[in-house]
């Protein structure tokens, strides 16, 4: 009787403990991950979406990138004559934000980069913008 008393204690012990393990490794999982969410927010808040003097800027191709951790993008600017002829989204990270990506061809007919966001894809909409600013500066 002692044996199997002391097999069930053993058991409940293991039991207990892989519990615990778990709890600790979610806990901190889940604290990471808020941690990472709030950086995000800050990083996408912190966007001042601004114009390029394209007067400034050559003829030629010019890459860009900004990463927020959750959304990022990498951009390639064409300019010819100094205007934007193309805008190729190499990378795009978007979460919910694919509507975004109809935003170039929105900043090639305007040739500004401080256009309205889209809808529902706010901080893609952002975080592109800043890509391709930092492409043409």
């Amino acid at each position: 009787m002692g044996n199997r008393w002391q097999k069930a204690q053993k058991r409940t012990k293991i039991i207990a403990c892989v519990v615990l393990g778990v709890t600790v490794v979610a806990l901190a999982g889940g604290l990471y991950l808020l941690s990472a969410l709030r950086n995000y927010k800050n990083d996408v808040a912190a966007i001042r979406v601004q114009n390029v003097d394209l007067a400034a800027v050559g003829d030629g191709e010019y890459f860009g990138d900004c990463d927020t951790g959750f959304v990022g993008a990498r951009v390639r600017v064409v300019v010819k004559n100094h205007r934007i002829t193309e805008i190729e989204l190499l990378e795009h990270k978007n979460g919910r934000g694919a509507a975004a990506e109809s935003l170039p061809d929105e900043i090639i007919r305007t040739q500004r980069i401080d256009v309205d966001a889209v809808s529902g894809a706010t901080s893609s909409s952002k975080v592109i913008q800043e890509a391709i600013y930092k492409a043409l500066n």
